[in-house]
C-alpha cells in the first residue's frame, strides 16, 4: 500500500513541476463538461421553438350547402391557424406551397381539395366518401423535422374532426330535441301501456281462473237448462196451486165450524156416560119396562140434542173434506217442484257472478286495447310521414317495433270489431240479468234492493256506449281513416266507467245481494215444505173425524128410531125393547171405542192441523198471486233468456279454450319483452340524453376524452431531463481523453514495484482526473445552466460514483490491452450509446441492442442519474448503484488476473505498432 501511494504522489508531483501539464489536466478536466453543457443547451427546450419550422397551408375547398346551410371547411381552418402559433403555418397557394416544399422552403405542405366539404357534407345525404387532407412532406431537410410536421398535419385533421363532430352532432342534437318534445308527450302512453300490460299480466291467473269457471258452467250447462226448462214447465201447474191455494181459504174460512164440531165431539166424549146410561135403562127397560116412560123421555130428549150436534158437524165436514184433500195435492205438487228446482235456485247466484266476472274482462280488453291503439297509431302514422319525406316505400322488413306488437290496420279493425260484441253482448246479458232479478225479488220481497236494479241499469247503458263507441271506431278504422286520440280517449274513459261498473256490481253482489237472494229462495222453499206437509196430514185427520160423527150419527138415528118407535108403538115396542137393548149395547161398545181410543188422538192433532191450513190460506191469500206472478215472469225470462245464455256460454267456452292460450302466450311474451328492453333501455335516461344542453353535448361528442395527466416525477424541461445521458457520455468521454493522452505505465525509477501496486498506483491518479471531470460536469449543470435536479447532493455523489466505475474500466482495458484497449473503450462508448436507452427507449431499437442493454454500464448509470434528477426511489438506486460498483469490481478483477500473463503479447504487439512510424 505503501507503493501505491508513493506511485500517486510522485505522479502529481512530477505534474505540477511542469506547467503545460498542468493545463492539459485542466484541459482534461474541463473539456468534457463543456461537450455535456453545449448538448444540452442546444436540447434545453427544442419543442416550444417548433414555430420556426414553416408549413405551407392552402385551401382549394368550394363549400357545401346542406338543408339551406352554406358552409366552408377549408375557410374555417385557415382562420383557425391563423392564431396558432404552435407551428410557423404559411398561408399561400397550392402551387406555390408544392413547390416551396420541394426547394426546401418549407419542410412540408397541407393542402385543402376542392371537394372536401362536400365529402365531409356527404354523410348527412348518406354518401359515405372520406374527404382528404393532402400533406406533402420533404424528409431530406431533416430528420425530426417530418415527424413535427407529422404532429401539426394531424393536429389540423382532427381539428377539422373535432370542428365537424361539433357541428354535425349540434345539428343531430337540435333534432333529437325536437324528438324529446315527442317522446316527453308520448312517454304517459308508454307508461299507461306498460303498467297495463303488467297489470294484465298479474291478472292472467284469475283469468285462467274465471276461464276454468266458464269450462264448468260450459260442462253443468246440460244439467243447469234442464233444470231450468222443469222450473218453466212448472207454469202449467200454476192452476192446480191457484186450486189448492182457493180449497186453504176456504178450509181456513170455514176452520171455526171445524172447530166447533170438535168441541162438540168432545161434548159427545164427556156425555157418553149419559149414553151409556141410556143403555142401561134400555136394558132396564127391558126389565121394567112400566117404568120406561119417563125414561124414554129423558132419553129422546138426549139424542135429540146430540143429533143436532152430530149433525152440525156433519154437514160442516164434507167442506173440510174436499179443502183438505186439495190442499193435499197441492202440497205434494209443491213438494216435489221444490225438490225438482233446488239445483235451479242454487245455480241463479252463481250464474250472476258469473256473467259480472266475464263482462269485467270484456271491459279490461276494451281499456287495454284503446290504450295501445294511439301509440301503435302515431307510430304508424310517423313512419309513413317519414317514408313519404323520403320518397321511399317501406319493404316490409322496416316495419316498426309498434306495428309487431299491433298488428296491420285490418287486424286493429277486427280487434275493435271483437271488443265491440263483446261489450254489446255485455250490456245483453246485464238487461238479462236485470230480468232474472226482479223475478227473484218478486218472489223473495226485500232481497233484491232497488239500488241494485238501479246499478245495473246504469252499467247497461255504460257497456252499450262502449259497444257504440268501439263499432264506430272499427267501422272508421275499416273505411281506411284513423281515428284521433280523443276519440281513443274517449272509448278508454268509456270503457273504464264500465269496467268501473262492473266491479262495483261484483263488489256489492258478491257481499250483499247474491248471498240474500240465496237465503230468500231457502226461506221460500222452507215454508212452502212445511205448508205443503201440513196440507198433506189434513186428509187422514178428517176421515177420522168423518168416522167418528158418521158413527155417532147412526147410533143417535137408531136410538131415536127406537125410542119414536117404541113411543108410538109401545106396546109392541115392548117386544122389541130387549132386540133394541141388544143393539144399543152394540153400537155402545163400538162408540166407546172410538170415543177413547181414536178421538183424543184427533182432537190432539186438530190445533196443528188449523195452524197449518190458516198458514197455508194466508199464503194463498197474500202471497201466492205474487209468486205465481213472478213465476211466471221467471219462467219466461228462463224460456226467452235461456237459448242466448247457452249461446253466450259456449261462445264464452269457445274463447277460453281456443282464444285464451294465445292471449296469455302473447301477454307474457309481450311483458317479457317489455322486461328486457326496460333493463336495456332507460326511457328516463333516453328523455334525458334527448333533452338537455345541445352546446355542451356536442362538445362533449366532439370531445369526449380529457386526459388527466399526473406527473410522478415532473421535470421542467427537456434539456434538465437529457441531462443525466450527457453526463454519463461526457465523463466515459473524459475516461477516453484521459487514456489517450496519459500514459497507463509508471517510470519506477529503479524501484522494483509488483504489479498490482503499479496498476493502482497510477489507476488513482486517473480516478482522481476523473472525478474532478464530474464534479465540474454537475456542478456547471446545477450552477451555469441551472438544470432542474430533485436531489443535488446525491446527484454530484453518483456522478462521481459514475466517473470513477468508468474511468477504472478504460484504465483496465488500457493497461491490459494496451492500444488494443483504446479501441475496445470506443467501441464500448458506441454500443453503449445506442443500447443504454439514454435518448430513445430501448425498447424501440433493434433485438440486438435490446440484448446488450442489461450489460451495458449507461443503462444503470444514466438510470441511476435519472432518479437523483426526478426524484429517488430506493429500491432503483440501490440496484442501480451495486450493479455499477459491480462493473468497477470486474475490471480490477480482469486486471489483476490478465494484465500479467497478457503483457508480454502486449508488449510486442506495441514494439511492432512503433515499427509503422505512424502508432505510438
Amino acid at each position: 500500500m505503501r507503493n501505491i501511494w508513493r506511485i500517486y504522489k510522485s505522479d502529481w508531483r512530477n505534474l505540477f513541476k511542469v506547467p503545460i501539464a498542468v493545463l492539459l489536466i485542466a484541459a482534461l478536466v474541463v473539456l468534457p463538461s463543456v461537450y455535456d453543457w453545449v448538448n444540452i443547451a442546444a436540447v434545453w427546450n427544442p419543442y416550444s421553438n417548433t414555430s420556426g419550422i414553416r408549413i405551407a397551408v392552402s385551401s382549394l375547398d368550394r363549400g357545401a350547402e346542406v338543408k339551406g346551410r352554406s358552409f366552408n371547411i377549408g375557410d374555417e381552418v385557415l382562420a383557425s391557424l391563423q392564431t396558432n402559433h404552435s407551428l410557423g403555418w404559411t398561408f399561400v397557394e397550392a402551387d406555390a406551397a408544392v413547390a416551396g416544399v420541394r426547394r426546401g422552403d418549407y419542410y412540408a405542405s397541407i393542402l385543402i381539395p376542392a371537394d372536401f366539404s362536400q365529402r365531409m357534407a356527404g354523410i348527412l345525404e348518406g354518401r359515405l366518401i372520406k374527404p382528404e387532407v393532402q400533406y406533402t412532406v420533404n424528409e431530406k431537410i431533416n430528420a425530426i423535422a417530418p415527424k413535427i410536421t407529422e404532429k401539426g398535419a394531424s393536429t389540423v385533421t382532427a381539428q377539422i374532426s373535432e370542428k365537424f363532430t361539433e357541428t354535425l352532432s349540434g345539428t343531430v342534437l337540435t333534432a333529437l330535441k325536437e324528438i324529446d318534445q315527442e317522446f316527453q308527450s308520448e312517454l304517459p302512453v308508454i307508461r299507461r301501456v306498460e303498467q297495463g300490460l303488467f297489470r294484465l299480466e298479474d291478472s292472467l291467473p284469475e283469468i285462467e281462473k274465471a276461464g276454468r269457471l266458464v269450462l264448468k258452467l260450459q260442462q253443468d250447462w246440460p244439467e243447469i237448462a234442464a233444470s231450468a226448462s222443469r222450473i218453466a214447465a212448472l207454469q202449467d201447474k200454476l192452476p192446480l196451486a191457484g186450486q189448492a191455494g182457493a180449497a186453504a181459504e176456504l178450509l181456513d174460512a170455514h176452520w171455526s165450524q171445524i172447530s166447533t164440531a170438535a168441541g162438540l165431539l168432545q161434548n159427545l166424549e164427556e156425555r157418553l156416560p149419559d149414553l151409556e146410561k141410556a143403555a142401561g135403562l134400555v136394558t132396564e127397560l127391558d126389565s121394567r119396562f112400566s117404568e120406561v116412560d119417563d125414561v124414554l123421555e129423558r132419553a129422546s130428549g138426549g139424542l135429540a140434542d146430540a143429533k143436532e150436534i152430530v149433525g152440525t158437524a156433519a154437514q160442516t165436514l164434507p167442506q173440510a173434506d174436499r179443502l183438505a184433500e186439495a190442499g193435499s195435492s197441492f202440497g205434494r205438487e209443491l213438494e216435489q217442484f221444490l225438490a225438482e228446482s233446488s239445483t235451479a235456485f242454487t245455480a241463479v247466484p252463481e250464474a250472476v257472478l258469473q256473467n259480472l266476472y266475464l263482462l269485467q274482462q270484456a271491459a279490461d280488453a276494451a281499456v287495454q286495447l284503446a290504450g295501445q291503439m294511439p301509440a301503435a297509431g302515431a307510430e304508424a302514422s310517423g313512419e309513413q310521414a317519414a317514408r313519404q319525406q323520403n320518397g321511399t316505400e317501406s319493404t316490409g322488413a322496416e316495419a316498426p317495433v309498434v306495428r309487431l306488437l299491433t298488428g296491420p290496420q285490418t287486424d286493429e279493425a277486427d280487434g275493435l270489431r271483437q271488443a265491440a260484441d263483446r261489450l254489446a253482448a255485455g250490456s245483453e246479458m246485464l238487461a238479462h240479468t236485470s230480468k232474472l232479478l226482479r223475478a227473484v225479488d218478486a218472489l223473495t220481497p226485500e232481497a233484491v234492493g232497488d239500488g241494485d236494479l238501479s246499478a245495473l241499469s246504469a252499467a247497461r247503458a255504460r257497456f252499450s256506449a262502449a259497444a257504440s263507441q268501439a263499432g264506430s271506431l272499427a267501422d272508421a278504422l275499416q273505411g281506411g281513416s284513423r281515428p284521433g286520440s280523443a276519440e281513443w280517449q274517449q272509448l278508454s274513459l268509456t270503457a273504464g266507467q264500465a269496467r268501473l261498473a262492473a266491479d262495483s256490481l261484483l263488489s256489492g253482489f258478491g257481499a250483499e245481494t247474491l248471498p240474500a237472494i240465496q237465503t230468500g229462495l231457502q226461506q221460500l222453499s222452507s215454508n212452502a215444505r212445511l205448508a205443503a206437509q201440513a196440507l198433506q196430514q189434513a186428509p187422514a185427520r178428517l176421515e177420522a173425524l168423518d168416522t167418528m160423527l158418521e158413527e155417532a150419527g147412526s147410533v143417535i138415528l137408531s136410538g131415536q128410531q127406537a125410542l119414536t118407535a117404541l113411543q108410538q108403538h109401545l106396546p109392541a115396542i115392548r117386544k122389541e125393547v130387549h132386540a133394541a137393548a141388544g143393539s144399543i149395547a152394540g153400537h155402545m161398545a163400538a162408540l166407546d171405542s172410538f170415543a177413547r181410543n181414536e178421538l183424543p188422538r184427533i182432537l190432539a192433532a186438530l190445533p196443528a192441523a188449523g195452524s197449518a191450513v190458516h198458514e197455508a190460506a194466508e199464503f194463498a191469500r197474500n202471497e201466492l198471486p205474487a209468486a205465481e206472478q213472478k213465476f211466471r215472469a221467471a219462467a219466461d225470462l228462463i224460456r226467452t233468456g235461456l237459448p242466448r245464455a247457452d249461446l253466450g256460454v259456449q261462445r264464452a267456452a269457445s274463447l277460453v279454450r281456443d282464444d285464451l292460450p294465445t292471449l296469455e302466450e302473447a301477454v307474457r311474451k309481450a311483458a317479457d319483452t317489455v322486461r328486457r328492453v326496460k333493463e336495456e333501455v332507460n326511457l328516463d335516461e333516453i328523455a334525458q340524453l334527448l333533452g338537455g344542453d345541445i352546446k355542451n353535448k356536442s362538445d362533449f361528442l366532439a370531445n369526449p376524452v380529457v386526459l388527466a395527466e399526473h406527473q410522478l416525477y415532473p421535470i421542467p424541461n427537456y434539456g434538465s431531463a437529457m441531462t443525466p445521458f450527457y453526463v454519463v457520455l461526457s465523463l466515459w468521454v473524459g475516461g477516453t481523453l484521459l487514456i489517450s493522452l496519459l500514459r497507463t505505465g509508471v517510470d519506477t525509477g529503479g524501484r522494483q514495484y509488483r504489479g498490482y501496486e503499479l496498476y493502482f498506483g497510477r489507476l488513482f491518479t486517473f480516478v482522481t482526473v476523473g472525478i474532478l471531470q464530474a464534479l465540474v460536469a454537475v456542478l456547471g449543470n446545477l450552477f451555469i445552466l441551472h438544470c432542474y435536479v430533485a436531489d443535488k447532493v446525491w446527484f454530484v455523489l453518483f456522478a462521481v460514483l459514475i466517473s470513477m466505475v468508468f474511468v477504472t474500466i478504460v484504465f483496465t482495458l488500457v493497461s491490459v490491452f494496451g492500444n488494443i484497449g483504446k479501441g475496445i473503450a470506443i467501441v464500448f462508448m458506441i454500443l453503449q450509446f445506442s443500447s443504454s436507452g439514454g435518448t430513445f427507449p430501448v425498447s424501440t431499437t433493434g433485438h440486438f441492442f435490446q440484448v446488450l442493454n442489461p450489460f451495458m454500464p449507461f443503462t444503470y448509470a444514466i438510470s441511476l442519474l435519472r432518479e437523483a434528477v426526478g426524484g429517488i426511489l430506493p429500491e432503483v438506486a440501490v440496484r442501480d448503484s451495486l450493479r455499477l460498483v459491480l462493473f468497477g469490481l470486474l475490471a480490477l478483477l480482469l486486471a489483476l488476473t490478465l494484465q500479467k500473463p497478457l503483457a508480454p503479447f502486449i508488449r510486442k504487439s506495441a514494439e511492432q505498432a512503433e515499427k509503422s512510424k505512424l502508432i505510438s
